[in-house]
């Protein structure tokens, strides 16, 4: 079983990284915090993980140390490229590399990727899991923000500003997330 924060135990003493999905009526949205830390240290506060992938039509946020978003980005851009407009199955075919090439199985990070029908959580063991009523926190203060959407998703605000409040809310409570905040919408 993968360990709940995937940046706790990252390689070098890299921590942080929030990154949430939330899909409502109509939208999915991905936020990730720009906090990268070693150890008690914050070493760059305006990281960008969160980004458009593909040709644009998918959004994607990673959590895990930096030069493993980078080649998990390389990776998935590559899957994205051989199966277009099939994020599911681009995803299954990444997380079956991910589970038996020897390069990539070494990769400890978790990522969300989203598309307008499907949101998928991929995991460094090579799972791939459909976020339970369309929410789904990963990284250190993954589960924070998870509660706070949970608990706005019922409410008046809208996928964007859900994952924004719930950001900032996981922003004071986690030590390794700030609230410089990057967003993507689809």
């Amino acid at each position: 079983m993968p360990a709940p924060f995937p940046d706790s135990s990252a390689p070098h003493g890299w921590h942080g990284t929030t990154i949430l999905t939330v899909r409502k009526q109509g939208s999915v949205v991905i936020g990730g915090d720009g906090q990268v830390s070693i150890g008690q240290t914050v070493v760059k506060a305006n990281a960008r993980k969160v980004r458009r992938l593909g040709k644009g039509d998918v959004i994607g946020g990673f959590a895990g140390a930096p030069f493993i978003k980078v080649e998990a980005t390389k990776f998935t851009e590559a899957k994205l490229e051989q199966y277009p407009g099939q994020l599911t199955r681009a995803a299954v075919e990444l997380a079956k590399d991910w589970r038996t090439d020897r390069y990539l199985r070494r990769l400890e990070a978790m990522m969300i990727v989203a598309d307008p029908q499907v949101s998928l959580v991929l995991t460094g063991t090579g799972d791939v899991l459909e976020p339970e009523a369309g929410i789904m926190g990963i990284g250190s203060g993954g589960n924070y923000a998870l509660a706070a959407a949970r608990a706005l998703i019922d409410g008046p605000l809208d996928a964007e500003a859900i994952v924004r409040k719930a950001m900032e809310i996981a922003a004071d409570i986690c030590i390794y997330t700030n609230r410089n905040i990057t967003v993507e919408k689809i």
